[in-house]
């Protein structure tokens, strides 16, 4: 690697598939490389910052210097993403594993406190730059097309048509690739979606069972009292007309008064209460209500994990399905580059045959 890079000590690398966002549509996925890479987290201990970089063939796929700000979210079992402001992209990772993402976010937190105390502990508060891999790219030169009236050329525009019709299997399998990873990330999506709906819903019927519950003991209970000084009424006006004493009369008939007056308050306190708490038809049929609701939830999500199943087994297939068109692609690759040189040879052939001529 160049010296920029010298400087720097790798932490920890694991291997994964390596995407990039569409800088046009910010919603499919991009493969960055073929074949899964090395993905590296970095420290430079000079500038006391880290990245992540990956190096797929010649060129750099991923430099991302970690910030405190950044987030590493996980979308899937084996798929998570970051954000890099400055890169102006978004990098996605595709991991064998669900151990494989887990191992390399619990490393992301760790780097990304690191940097945190790494900025604190900085006397300047500029923002760390982030540093460019030297590393070159090689082009192949292609070969220049030559204008002859000779058998060649009939070979060489056929060439020019299967590198064509390459190139369309190329763009069709990346196609295939980033609308798998899309659906079965927004099939994940809904899924989480309707498990959180389901446990609000569970909680609401919670808390209406539980409302009806302290009603019906709250109205219980002010009926069982009245009942009682009813019959502590009842009891002292038996009293009253059995003792005809004129003293004890006047202090059992004041007695009868408050007591009266104290049931008359109680009375009135039940009819405020009969008039304030909800109708208990209601509460259950809402009960009913939320009991449906959810009933319907759980099939729905017993039928989004089937979808979701269905999608991963798809997309399964589908990467099946694009090892094997890299397979034929490589292989007509091969063939391909025969034929070139053969047509090399051939118009080498035919010049000297010219010159001779």
């Amino acid at each position: 690697m160049s010296s920029a890079t010298n400087r720097e000590q790798p932490i920890f690398s694991t291997r994964a598939h390596v995407f990039q966002i569409d800088p046009v549509t910010k919603k499919n996925w991009i493969p960055a490389s073929k074949h899964a890479a090395t993905v590296s987290y970095f420290y430079d201990a000079t500038r006391n910052v880290y990245r992540i970089i990956s190096v797929g063939g010649t060129k750099a796929i991923i430099n991302s210097t970690i910030t405190p700000n950044m987030t590493f979210t996980k979308t899937s079992q084996k798929f998570g993403q970051w954000a890099d402001s400055r890169a102006n992209t978004v990098y996605g990772l595709g991991f064998a594993s669900e151990q494989n993402l887990s191992q390399f976010a619990e490393k992301f937190q760790e780097v990304r406190e690191a940097a945190r105390l790494a900025r604190e502990r900085s006397q300047d508060k500029t923002e760390l730059t982030n540093p460019a891999l030297n590393i070159t790219s090689q082009q192949v030169v292609p070969s220049p097309i030559i204008s002859t009236n000779g058998p060649g050329d009939e070979k060489f525009f056929r060439s020019q048509s299967a590198e064509m019709e390459l190139n369309t299997d190329r763009e069709r399998v990346k196609k295939m690739l980033s609308e798998g990873s899309v659906c079965e990330v927004q099939w994940e999506a809904e899924f989480f979606s309707l498990q959180d709906n389901n446990n609000k819903l569970v909680a609401a019927l919670r808390e209406a069972n539980a409302n009806v519950e302290k009603w019906k003991k709250q109205l219980a209970g002010y009926q069982e009292e009245a009942e009682r000084l009813r019959q502590r009424v009842a009891e002292l006006e038996s009293q009253t007309t059995s003792e005809p004493n004129a003293e004890q009369g006047d202090e059992q008939s004041e007695r009868q008064q408050n007591l009266e007056m104290l049931l008359k308050s109680k009375e009135e306190e039940i009819i405020f209460l009969k008039e304030q708490r909800p109708d208990l038809r209601e509460l259950e049929t809402e009960r009913d209500d939320l009991l449906q609701r959810l009933q319907d939830l759980e099939e729905r999500n017993q039928e989004m994990e089937k979808e979701l199943q269905r999608a991963e087994q798809s997309l399964r297939d589908s990467k099946l399905e694009r090892d094997r068109m890299r397979e034929e692609i490589s292989k007509a690759g091969d063939e391909l580059d025969m034929k070139i040189c053969q047509l090399n040879d051939l118009r080498l052939g035919l010049a000297q045959l010219l010159e001779s001529n």
